[in-house]
């Protein structure tokens, strides 16, 4: 199976830490980012790797190299331009060649899911999208209206009711028909997707899922993993 990670971004949010090092090889919990997200690909039966890339693209060639450490082959597809995700995937056909799925993941996500689940997922589809409950930032206060008396108060809650996207996706071949050379999968493709019905959620509930966008999801993500989390990770 082959697995395509998203890892071509400039990582703004976490500036000065991406000005010499791109997001994905920021450490967490003792190790990359991306090194989490190869061990539970591993785990997971990928043998075939991609990276795509464009910011600082040699420091993961240097860290990574042909993938023979991991006991699987790592390949780079290397953007000369930002292309944005639908482009950078698109930028990566080449090394797709031989098979009719792929996985789709974005490099700055930390996650215990099972991405044979998405993958699985395709039939009758062009793509799967894997979904997680949406993680309050905030406290949520549930009130009475009238005597204005708190009910409930709740600190940064899983809000079970409204999904998000959780960046690991399920494709068909057939994607790159529907991909821009430049743009995003998350505006310019998967809403058509989704209006034309070629698209599958994937829900998944009571996994670990977290992206990393800012110095605040560093220290969650750091707290998780030596609070025994990273046991969890290996386990699941």
């Amino acid at each position: 199976m082959i697995a395509l990670i998203l890892a071509g971004g400039l990582g703004k949010r976490l500036r000065p830490l991406t000005d010499k090092t791109p997001k994905p090889l920021i450490e967490v919990g003792g190790k990359a980012v991306a090194e989490w997200q190869l061990e539970w690909l591993v785990k997971h039966g990928f043998r075939r790797v991609v990276f795509c890339v464009s910011y600082l693209a040699d420091k993961f060639v240097e860290r990574f190299g042909d993938g023979s450490s991991w006991g699987i082959e790592i390949s780079y597809s290397v953007e000369k331009e930002l292309l944005g995700t639908a482009g950078g995937l698109k930028n990566a056909k080449v090394f797709c060649s031989g098979t009719d799925k792929l996985l789709l993941v974005n490099g700055d996500i930390i996650t215990n899911l099972d991405p044979k689940i998405v993958i699985s997922s395709l039939e009758g589809a062009v793509g799967a999208v894997s979904l997680v409950p949406l993680p309050s930032i905030y406290g949520v206060v549930k009130f009475d209206a009238e005597t204005l008396k708190v009910r409930e108060f709740r600190e940064k809650p899983i809000i079970e009711d409204y999904w998000i996207n959780a960046g690991v996706y399920g494709f068909n071949c057939e994607i790159f028909d529907h991909l821009p050379e430049k743009g995003s999968l998350e505006i310019d493709v998967l809403p058509k997707l989704a209006s034309e019905e070629k698209l599958k959620a994937v829900p998944f509930k009571n996994v670990f899922w977290k992206s990393i966008e800012t110095y605040k999801d560093l220290e969650e993500v750091e707290k998780f993993l030596v609070g025994g989390g990273e046991r969890g990770l290996k386990e699941s």
